[in-house]
């Protein structure tokens, strides 16, 4: 993540910016040109909200070896029946979380019938899966190894006997479960993986303009910020996640499938329900890092964001946004992306270890 110093006194008529190195230079704002920049940011700052560090559960306290467990049990394909996939497959954080893919391939080599969305920050989303159905990332943990199509272990029994016959996740678990008689339990197997997930977070630029840093975002981004505010996309897409917050009808005004070409009988949390009201509503995807995570929607039925963005324009707030419009969105949503850090993306040596 780049760092951005601001120079000069706000107290004189203008002031000079320390620029990113692909805004190399420096650029000086006028008093009404600063007071616009400082107003937008006291605009975006009650619409926004930054990131926090870590996502906590005073359920499942994080340690240091928690962590490390469940980094591990999250690469491990001895969760799966086969040993084709892990948690990472279909949720890889080589590639922000995801998979690239419309819907995930499962251990078995059937596809799931919904997109897998983004690890990376899902622990602060109001609930888990697109239809809510798991409270948070500790029950979400435990769903797609028991799914006959993701993962496929028969049971409960079944994972924890495969586990406690690796020695090494013998110590491991102890370590993470000290004050548990038996520490290896498909609870604290998604206890584990839960405070992993916990850490997954990604602040980027825009966490830094949150925090005051005017020049951390470029004039572009600003400007894209602005469009993406008036359009009416923070009726749904505000605080630290920009989404994540609610359930909404997909389709709120004008039907998705016509515009995505979606062939899908997804009746969203309504399958669960039974409830007509429930009918095509989802959890508002978190736009964090959304650059990177196509396809898009619960479906994966569209590839680029710039057409996601223009069918949420039609769907939801029933706008016929304009190409130059989308692509000023599309701007600001980059500035969103984050730097995941080079030691996620691969699985821990310790699990290499394991015997």
């Amino acid at each position: 993540m780049k760092k951005y110093i601001i120079l000069g006194s706000l107290i004189t008529a203008s002031v000079w910016y320390s620029c990113s190195s692909e805004n190399a230079g420096k650029i000086k704002l006028s008093a009404a040109e600063l007071k616009a920049d400082q107003d937008l940011l006291a605009q975006a700052q009650g619409v926004f909200k930054t990131l926090p560090t870590v996502a906590e559960n005073p359920k499942n306290p994080i340690s240091v070896e928690k962590v490390l467990l469940g980094r591990m049990l999250y690469f491990d394909t001895r969760l799966s029946k086969t040993g084709n996939n892990s948690c990472n497959s279909c949720h890889n954080l080589a590639t922000f979380g995801v998979d690239n893919k419309a819907t995930s391939l499962g251990d078995a080599g059937k596809n799931g019938d919904r997109n897998s969305p983004t690890v990376f920050n899902a622990a602060l989303h109001i609930a888990q899966f697109w239809d809510g159905r798991a409270k948070d990332v500790e029950e979400q943990a435990g769903g797609p190894i028991l799914n006959p199509v993701e993962m496929a272990l028969p049971d409960k029994k079944f994972c924890v006997d495969k586990l406690s016959k690796v020695e090494g996740y013998q110590i491991a678990f102890k370590a993470a479960f000290p004050n548990d008689k038996e520490a290896i339990t498909y609870d604290n197997m998604t206890k584990a993986i839960g405070a992993f997930e916990r850490k997954l977070i990604t602040p980027s630029k825009f966490d830094d303009y949150l925090k005051g840093n005017i020049a951390a975002l470029s004039k572009e981004e600003k400007a894209g910020m602005t469009t993406f505010i008036n359009s009416g996309c923070t009726a749904c897409h505000s605080g630290a996640l920009l989404g994540g917050t609610q359930f909404m009808k997909f389709g709120l005004i004008n039907d998705y499938h016509a515009l995505t070409g979606s062939s899908t009988k997804d009746l969203g949390k309504m399958a669960l329900s039974k409830n007509e009201t429930d009918k095509d509503v989802f959890k508002v995807p978190s736009l964090r890092n959304i650059s990177k995570t196509a396809p898009y929607f619960h479906d994966g039925s569209v590839a680029e964001l710039s057409k996601a963005i223009k069918v949420m324009g039609k769907t939801q707030l029933n706008k016929d946004l304009t190409d130059v419009e989308v692509s000023s969105i599309v701007t600001f949503l980059d500035a969103l992306t984050a730097d995941i850090p080079e030691e996620l993306k691969t699985a821990p040596k310790e699990l290499a270890e394991l015997k």
